[in-house]
């Protein structure tokens, strides 16, 4: 007959067996990032979550007073929502112009990962009904993202528990093709033969899924207080209690004492919380195979951008033309781009490319200039007037013969 659970009790005294394998959270690290208390929520400094028209202008999609007359008129939105001027964003949203996905060059914000000893009596959850203390409660804030627990540990299980803020690194952790090994310290109630040990490893068909230990080895103690190593690599639910009930032997006490390359420490005691460097959140990654992220390079101060102009031409397969400067070929050597035509009939020309403009200097009216001519021409041919061709059409009017006053007055009768 299976002998009954006992009651979980927890004393005060520190893990008695620990991992034997290599771990890159080193005690001396504990001490050194270890997180006393919850840090208070103030407000943090938003310097590193840049605002939206600045990216979408290093983009290149146009210049920052452009993008911001396009989010008062309601063409960008963020995660689908209508954007506003001033707001923030992470390298995870996504933003639309018009409808079209934009391709943001965010830098992300280096992975952090925490190690926290959780007691008995504490849910891994953010939110519960019940209104029973959670493991969240205790984590400092973030700038930018949230705490992701890796992985799930019961109510009466206790041991490390990992946190970290990128979600890619969270899944490479937790997920079954990765197959990373969780190390359990096991305290037993039961007698465990030789026979029951194989057959754990070999694996048990259970109620919904496939399990089994892939190693398990007695730590120390007897009776009552007989403790067992074991490692599983997948997380399925309440596992490890699971498979030590279908051999009729009941757990008394649960301890994660590892989690794949981190293992819990001899000095961070129950309640405590500490973060890892960033040599050993490097370590974690190369561990599960996440490739680090190589940010777009940014514009170069030292490079200087040219306006784009969409009337212009250019054939990148093509040289450009060199052009002497007047009749000296020792003359400085002009581009394609800056020579012009300079003959008066330039005007004229089907040369491509647009004619520079010399600037206009403000001149004063001449007040002997008109619009029939000079008075300063001094030429006898000029003319102080326009004149009209007389043609030889018959509407044309005849010219009126010169005749002088006296010859007139010859001509007409006398009074008497």
């Amino acid at each position: 007959m299976k002998d009954k659970e006992e009651p979980t009790h927890v004393s005060d005294e520190d893990v008695p067996f620990l991992s034997n394998s290599n771990s890159v959270l080193s005690s001396e690290e504990v001490d050194k990032h270890l997180l006393t208390k919850k840090k208070s929520h103030t407000k943090t400094s938003n310097k590193d979550v840049p605002k939206l028209h600045k990216v979408l202008a290093d983009a290149g999609v146009g210049s920052r007073r452009e993008m911001e007359e396009l989010i008062l008129a309601g063409r960008i939105s963020v995660n689908g929502s209508p954007a506003h001027v001033g707001q923030r964003i992470i390298f995870t949203d996504q933003v639309r112009v018009n409808g079209k996905i934009i391709k943001l060059n965010i830098v992300p914000p280096p992975i952090r990962v925490l190690a926290y000893h959780k007691p008995v009596g504490e849910i891994v959850t953010r939110d519960d009904p019940h209104k029973r203390p959670t493991v969240f409660k205790k984590l400092p804030s973030v700038k930018s993202g949230r705490w992701i627990a890796v992985g799930r540990l019961d109510i009466n299980t206790e041991g490390l528990l990992l946190f970290t803020t990128s979600g890619e690194l969270a899944n490479k952790l937790m997920h079954p093709k990765s197959e990373i090994e969780r190390e359990y310290a096991v305290r037993i109630f039961g007698k465990l033969s030789e026979k029951d040990i194989e057959l754990l490893k070999q694996g048990l068909e259970l109620e919904d899924c496939f399990a089994k230990f892939e190693s398990l080895e007695f730590a120390g103690g007897s009776g009552s207080n007989k403790w067992v190593r074991v490692v599983i690599k997948e997380g399925k639910r309440r596992e490890v209690r699971r498979l030590f009930d279908a051999v009729n032997v009941t757990v008394s006490r649960l301890i994660r004492i590892r989690y794949g390359v981190v293992a819990l420490p001899p000095n961070l005691k129950r309640g405590q919380l500490t973060e890892l460097s960033k040599s050993a959140v490097e370590e974690i990654s190369k561990f599960v195979g996440l490739k680090t992220r190589n940010p777009r390079p940014t514009k170069s101060v030292n490079k200087k951008t040219r306006a784009y102009d969409r009337f212009k031409k250019t054939n990148f397969k093509q040289e450009k033309t060199k052009f002497h400067n007047g009749n000296n070929p020792n003359a400085s050597v002009m581009d394609e781009d800056e020579w012009q035509p300079s003959s008066n009939d330039a005007h004229l020309s089907k040369l491509g490319g647009p004619m520079r403009k010399t600037p206009k200097a403000n001149k004063r009216p001449n007040p002997l200039q008109t619009s029939w001519g000079s008075t300063l021409n001094s030429s006898s041919d000029a003319l102080s007037a326009p004149q009209r061709l007389l043609s030889n059409s018959p509407k044309s009017k005849k010219p009126r013969p010169f005749r002088s006053k006296g010859a007139r007055n010859r001509n007409s009768p006398t009074k008497g």
